[in-house]
């Protein structure tokens, strides 16, 4: 979720090899460093990335969407909202499903709100097409920086 296997701490070779891979295409000096993020869950891209991972595992999407409301909440957020818009479980319709816990200001400009649109190919067909696309839209409210001033 969010970093591939070869980027491990205790792996140094591998970074050397990504490091050397990704220096003949750049013709500079690179270096690499990885960092641990504390809270995976209350950053929107990680969070979308596992969504993506269920929902392409044929996971119920309300399953999913609970459970991603469950581990950012876990992580201290004020609030979240989670949707998700297109041909949900092989529907002929396209339909947009969301759920909301705690608060979402979105009409409150000084409000730090993360904003996250991923697109998601299912393996759901059309027909006579291969895959079809679920758009995926988040919104997490961080702690709240309002002054009272």
């Amino acid at each position: 979720m969010g970093f591939p296997k070869l980027l491990i701490e205790g792996k140094p070779r591998r970074i050397k090899e990504l490091q050397m891979n990704v220096k003949k295409y750049v013709h500079r000096k690179l270096n690499i460093t990885i960092i641990r993020i504390s809270n995976a869950y209350r950053h929107p891209k990680f969070l979308a990335e596992f969504i993506a991972g269920q929902l392409k595992n044929r996971v119920s999407f309300r399953k999913v969407m609970r459970k991603s409301i469950e581990l950012t909440e876990q992580t201290g957020t004020k609030g979240v909202q989670v949707q998700i818009a297109g041909r949900i479980d092989e529907k002929e319709i396209a339909r947009v499903e969301w759920i909301r816990e705690g608060r979402v200001p979105l009409q409150t400009i000084r409000a730090k709100i993360d904003y996250c649109s991923y697109p998601v190919r299912t393996i759901y067909p059309i027909r006579d097409q291969s895959l079809d696309i679920c758009k995926l839209i988040l919104f997490i409210f961080k702690i709240s920086c309002f002054d009272n001033t």
